[in-house]
């Protein structure tokens, strides 16, 4: 019976680490990004989180066609700089299907280094290279699933 609470006790001391330390790279992590600043005033997109590593960028906006003020181009383009003002990246984002007073949620992951700003405009024309994508962040449910299989597999 001894031996069967040594074992419970290694159990829940592995379980307590392994939760333990999740929580301290999850806060690690957000801690080290920075709120980044926007360089233009189109009431159209609202960006609600603009943040940057020294080599990540997250960005959640929300795109309103208003119908008292609507989009008319093709694209609505996101342009990321650095410090000295240069283009780091380029996201396009379609708007060419988007109805009059229709809302369309945008959310980019992307790995570019040293953003200090950002700047949206339309276009009609995609003229640069697209960004490529980073996964997005787990949601809590995905992390609890993935913590129940993994201490499944190691039971």
């Amino acid at each position: 019976m001894s031996r069967l609470k040594t074992f419970l006790i290694y159990l829940l001391i592995l379980v307590g680490f392994f939760i333990l330390s999740n929580f301290l790279i999850e806060v690690s992590l957000n801690a080290s990004y920075k709120t980044i600043g926007r360089k233009d005033n189109l009431e159209q997109v609202i960006v609600y989180q603009a943040e940057a590593t020294k080599v990540n960028v997250r960005l959640k906006a929300t795109i309103n066609n208003l119908e008292s003020n609507p989009i008319n181009k093709k694209y609505v383009r996101i342009d990321f700089y650095s410090n000295r003002d240069n283009i780091v990246g380029t996201k396009y984002i379609d708007v060419s299907n988007l109805q009059p007073n229709e809302q369309k949620e945008i959310k980019i992951y992307a790995r570019l280094n040293d953003v200090s700003y950002y700047e949206v405009s339309y276009t009609d024309e995609k003229t640069e290279e697209d960004l490529e994508l980073l996964p997005t962040d787990m949601t809590r449910g995905e992390i609890i699933v993935a913590t129940v299989f993994t201490l499944l597999i190691l039971w």
